[in-house]
């Protein structure tokens, strides 16, 4: 069973806000979270995953969780970075339901597995008092979509003595080739016999919040985080998931301790 990106993506979100938020000796911090994710595919359900907190903040060089990178550009309030990061959406067809898929008119003994792969690119970003925005553009190099997504996301974070707490609003456009891959039905499947779907390009917006509060004067943290994706009628429409379904959500807990 595949951990899917509902899970990891927003553990790159909870990284990056820890980052920015806790004092720290040193760039490490590590330690460890679970999330709840609601999954949109058809008969998955929610499921609980644990998984590992690491994170690097370096003068030039990154990791925050799934992704990672390098500053190309720095001034003021503007950087410029190369960027690295895993797309984890795959998902083993045997995951999912086969009623569910039945009454969706697929067989999914037609059907096969949908991989994960690696995307990269550039982000650039500002930041002032009114907040952050930045703007991404990655593309698939894992030779598994070869599809592309631009995503933009505005932050603001409040600080609260020991606490924040960040908001974000954003919109990630997929490309044909990424929304067919991974909510559209394959070439080789179509030859099977499953009816053809192909969603075509996508705009999909998102909603989130996470908190942080350090743990007296020691170096430990509590993080949690929640994201929720809106959907569009061309994504929903797809027969590998829920009929019913608008949209995604993830919740996600942790603890991690800067080193």
């Amino acid at each position: 069973m595949k951990t899917t990106a509902l899970t990891l993506a927003l553990l790159a979100c909870s990284g990056s806000a820890f980052a920015q938020s806790a004092p720290a000796p040193g760039p490490w911090s590590v330690g460890v979270g679970a999330a709840i994710i609601d999954s949109p595919y058809a008969g998955e359900g929610s499921r609980v995953r644990p998984f590992p907190m690491i994170s690097y903040e370096g003068e030039r060089v990154f990791l925050r969780g799934i992704s990672g990178g390098v500053h190309l550009y720095q001034s003021g309030g503007f950087t410029l970075d190369a960027i690295a990061s895993a797309r984890l959406h795959g998902f083993d067809i045997d995951d999912l339901g086969s009623a569910e898929l039945r009454a969706n008119g697929v067989d999914a003994a037609l059907l096969r597995d949908r991989h994960d792969s690696l995307d990269a690119g550039l982000r650039a970003s500002f930041g002032a008092g009114w907040g952050t925005l930045s703007l991404e553009a990655v593309h698939d190099i894992g030779d598994t979509s070869d599809g592309y997504e631009v995503s933009l996301d505005y932050r603001y974070m409040w600080r609260f003595d020991r606490s924040t707490l960040t908001a974000n609003l954003g919109a990630s456009r997929m490309s044909s080739g990424l929304t067919g891959y991974y909510f559209g039905i394959l070439d080789e499947e179509i030859a099977r016999g499953v009816i053809a779907y192909t969603p075509g390009a996508a705009v999909v917006p998102k909603i989130g919040l996470t908190t942080t509060r350090a743990l007296g004067a020691s170096q430990w943290t509590l993080i949690g985080a929640f994201e929720y994706q809106f959907l569009p009628d061309v994504l929903r429409d797809s027969p590998l998931l829920d009929a019913e379904r608008n949209g995604a959500g993830r919740i996600v807990l942790g603890v991690s301790r800067r080193l």
